[in-house]
């Protein structure tokens, strides 16, 4: 069972500064039930069923409602864990609905995990209750389940969406809600337990309340502008906190429609968009890179689409650029981490320079800095660690407090390099990990990235360092070419030449690669490439 845990230091500080309002999600949704019960709160498009499921405020308060009842008989109270691998479907947003309802903490989980993940999770979450399609994209998630039971002795109810007998998640919904006495959780005690995505190895479980992540949705919406007329679409995984956020909770907070694809198709998404009358989406590079290729066939599709963020990592500022004219929308950059959702993000009336050359400026509440080794704060435009602190600051790692990164002050250690300019705006340079020293001198790798995303031939590109004897590093490019297009080692030299690059900090191994391992919401997981180099180099 998870307690209370945050400090009562922080909570009086958040309040006194106005950041933290005491919310918890139910309270929106209770509002639009009693304020515009008829409107549409959710649309999903499942692509197991080939069914669009659309459910007014009223309709998804009574099936929460029935959820919620349907857990507590099977046991669930205030604390207790309820995890589910599902998709982005409307049984999503329900059931984490449904845990509020009892005070209970959603663990949402990746639909790609298998075994091995899964029951590092489930294990280190104690979970009690766990919900999954009971097929998707052609795996049986019920019978991994089930494999995985005899391993997790807390672990007493698997249930599945589509399932039969005992194992029926739509059994939840045949019971009676009104005998359901609703628990409003403190809105500090820990509702969410997200385990963090995978780029640099072992994931930890990142505990948040109802005020850490309210209050980065609520200025996030505010500073882009977003109303109730506002249709929300995410594809990006739900079970990550762009989507979790931005997709689940934002739109309930605007009494906006969310729209909801399970599966990534980016001509399915240009029909869904034009359908729905779509206004925003966030998402990672890759998404916005596939938008601006359907666009430009089919530009009619975009017509209502006004804002596409863009998280995850630094933006092409070429595609930036292009896609803006495109998708005739604005182009917004952003950064984050599960620790403390997008904490930093650009403005719509930004000028050129600090939309494509930045990652935006911190929300209300938040604070960032650069430091060196020692922790000294380095001046404006000078690279460094990147440090946040502030409201939306998760509460700590579940089982893991020895890994918070979190110092006497609040700092948290992103774990990432960063330069932040005068006005306050950051550009993410790298991870402290993907730092590639060569002969002692540090090579400068989203710049050539940005410059190598330039050639007409190339879709993706990562760097990352090669071991090497003599050097210590050495820089190899990955690079998945576009459809019919040949690169080559020579011709990425001559390129990176002509864009005035000098020869110490080119590439010296160039593999081509039909895709990049990437984490579900689309972040290149380069350890897995440093693991490639490293044989490469052997």
């Amino acid at each position: 069972m998870l307690d209370q845990i945050v400090s009562s230091e922080r909570i009086a500080a958040m309040r006194q500064q106005g950041h933290w309002r005491d919310m918890v999600l139910t309270d929106f949704l209770d509002r639009w039930v009693a304020e515009r019960p008829e409107a549409v709160a959710i649309v999903d498009h499942n692509s197991v069923t080939g069914a669009r499921t659309e459910l007014s405020f009223r309709a998804l308060s009574e099936r929460v409602d029935r959820l919620a009842a349907g857990l507590a008989g099977l046991g669930v109270k205030r604390g207790d864990v309820v995890s589910f691998q599902l998709p982005n479907w409307w049984q999503f947003t329900a059931l984490h609905l449904a845990a509020l309802r009892l005070g209970a903490v959603s663990n949402p989980l990746m639909p790609i995990f298998r075994e091995r993940e899964l029951g590092f999770m489930l294990g280190l979450a104690e979970s009690k209750v766990l919900v999954v399609p009971r097929e998707f994209r052609g795996f049986d998630h019920l019978a991994m389940a089930e494999r995985l039971r005899p391993a997790l002795p807390t672990l007493r109810h698997v249930l599945a969406i589509g399932g039969a007998g005992a194992s029926s998640f739509e059994a939840l919904l045949e019971h009676d809600a009104p005998l359901l006495a609703r628990v409003r959780p403190d809105p500090n005690d820990v509702i969410q337990l997200l385990y963090t995505s995978g780029t640099t190895g072992e994931p930890k479980g990142a505990m948040h309340t109802s005020n850490t992540l309210l209050s980065n949705v609520i200025p996030y919406a505010e500073r882009l502008g977003l109303t109730a007329r506002d249709p929300v679409m995410m594809a990006s995984p739900m079970a990550h906190q762009t989507g979790f956020m931005y997709g689940l909770m934002m739109a309930i907070c605007l009494g906006a429609k969310s729209v909801l694809q399970d599966i990534w198709n980016a001509d399915r998404a240009a029909d869904i968009i034009a359908a729905e009358g779509v206004a925003f989406t966030m998402a990672s590079t890759p998404f916005l890179s596939d938008l601006d290729a359907v666009a430009q066939r089919r530009p009619e599709a975009f017509r209502s689409f006004r804002i596409f963020l863009a998280g995850g990592a630094p933006i092409p500022r070429v595609l930036a650029r292009r896609a803006a004219e495109t998708l005739g929308a604005a182009i917004v950059s952003g950064w984050g981490m599960t620790e403390n959702g997008a904490l930093a993000i650009g403005k719509l009336d930004d000028p050129p320079e600090k939309i494509f050359e930045t990652d935006g400026c911190p929300l209300p509440g938040m604070e960032i800095r650069v430091v060196d080794v020692d922790g000294s704060t380095l001046p404006p435009g000078t690279e460094g660690r990147l440090q946040a602190r502030g409201c939306s600051n998760f509460v700590g790692y579940y089982k893991r407090p020895e890994l918070n990164g979190i110092d006497a002050s609040g700092w948290f250690d992103t774990g990432d390099l960063a330069r932040i300019d005068a006005d306050g705006y950051v550009r993410i340079t790298g991870r402290s990990k993907d730092i590639i020293i060569r002969g002692g001198e540090n090579i400068p790798v989203i710049e050539i990235e940005q410059l190598l995303y330039k050639h007409p031939a190339v879709q993706e590109v990562a760097i990352v360092a090669m071991p090497d004897e003599r050097l210590g590093e050495r820089c190899c490019a990955f690079v998945v070419t576009r459809e019919g297009q040949e690169f080559g080692m020579e011709q990425m030299r001559q390129f990176l030449a002509a864009e005035g690059m000098t020869r110490q900090y080119m590439p010296e191994r160039l593999e081509i690669v039909p895709e990049m391992p990437k984490t579900p919401s689309g972040k290149i997981q380069k350890f897995r490439l440093r693991d490639i180099a490293r044989d490469l180099a052997k």
